[in-house]
Order: C-alpha cells, then sequence, then structure tokens
C-alpha cells in the first residue's frame, strides 16, 4: 500500500485523519495559497470554484510517487462572498457580524492524489446562524479564539452553539475533512481501517 501524506499543517485535519486508524505522516504542501487566491478572485471564480483549486494545488505541491496525498481547503460562501480564515479577533468579529441570522455554505474541498490519479469531493454543509447580540459575538470570540478557522468558528468546540440549525450527511466534514468520503475511497484502494 501506498504510504500516506497529509497534506496540511493543521492539527484538526490531523486529529480528524487520526480517527481512521491508519498511519500517515504530515507533510507542509509547498503550494503559494495566497497567491493562488488572488489569482483565482482576478479570474471572478466562485468560492466552490476556488477551495477545489486551492485543495488540488495543496496535492499537486507534494511529491506523489509511492505516496496518497490528502489535501483540503475549506471556505464560507456567504451569498457569494468568501470568507476565510480571520487571522485577528476584529476581522474575526466582522465575519460574525456579517453571518448573524443567515444561512451560509461551508465548502469543505478535499483531494486524493497518487502519481497516477486525483479523485476530488466538494462537500456543502448548510448552516443558518443563530441571531445573536454583538456581545454574544464578542463572548464566543473569547471563549474559542477561532482566527485560524474559515468563518470564525470551531464546531468542534463552543461554536456548535452558534447555529439554529446544521444540514450536512457528513459532520467531519465541517471540521476539515468529509471522513466517511475519504474512508470509502481508502476501503476501495485496498487499506483497512483501524489499524492503529
Amino acid at each position: 500500500m501506498k504510504k500516506i501524506v497529509l497534506a496540511s499543517t493543521s492539527i484538526y485535519r490531523k486529529i480528524l485523519l487520526e480517527k481512521m486508524g491508519l498511519e500517515f505522516s504530515t507533510e507542509k504542501p509547498t503550494f503559494d495559497e495566497d497567491a493562488a487566491k488572488i489569482q483565482l478572485l482576478k479570474n471572478n471564480k466562485s468560492p466552490l470554484e476556488i477551495a477545489e483549486a486551492l485543495s488540488k494545488g495543496k496535492a499537486q505541491s507534494i511529491v506523489a510517487e509511492g505516496k496518497l496525498i490528502i489535501a483540503g481547503d475549506q471556505i464560507v460562501n456567504l451569498n457569494g462572498q468568501m470568507i476565510g480564515k480571520a487571522g485577528s479577533q476584529d476581522k474575526a468579529h466582522q465575519q460574525l457580524q456579517q453571518m448573524n441570522g443567515q444561512r451560509h455554505e461551508l465548502i469543505t474541498a478535499v483531494t486524493l492524489r497518487t502519481s497516477e490519479k486525483i479523485i476530488h469531493l466538494n462537500h456543502i454543509t448548510q448552516l443558518f446562524m443563530k441571531n445573536l447580540s454583538d456581545n454574544e459575538l464578542k463572548n464566543y470570540l473569547k471563549k474559542d479564539a477561532p482566527f485560524d478557522s474559515a468563518g470564525s468558528y470551531k464546531i468542534e468546540e463552543s461554536g456548535l452553539l452558534l447555529f439554529d440549525k446544521i444540514e450536512t450527511d457528513d459532520f467531519s466534514a465541517i471540521q476539515g475533512l468529509p471522513l466517511i468520503w475519504i474512508s470509502q475511497q481508502l476501503k476501495g484502494m485496498g487499506y483497512e481501517l483501524f489499524k492503529r
């Protein structure tokens, strides 16, 4: 079997992939995500097209000989506007204010790549955010500090309580990797789950 490599430095994706019970290593993609995003926005690409291109770009930036590369990207689509990682408390507050009381899509793009082929999925989750006071939003940011998460919320922590309703067929996709789909693909390639 090919050695599995998670093309990510995300602790969240690493924790998710560990649930499968498979041996894997992590490797930082050499892909210039920021430059690619600027070019994709210039070319008027949709949030879904951007998430897919970034996921594929990360997967293709790692040498695949003898390996199965798993790469991903997440983008929030709020009425056609792309919302990524805030990086700061002020920007995170602005993002939550924009989404407050509204529905948005969380696009989780994932790419599996070997030297022979590429398989890709764009997973869409619909999230309906509560109408929260500004004080509630600020207090939430203090609690979870979700500045490294797309859309400025952490579902796996208190971020779940920001929402009235979440529509998804794979809850792990919200956290960074759609494990149901990935495990189906790996089983189809002959990998045996829960070996570790």
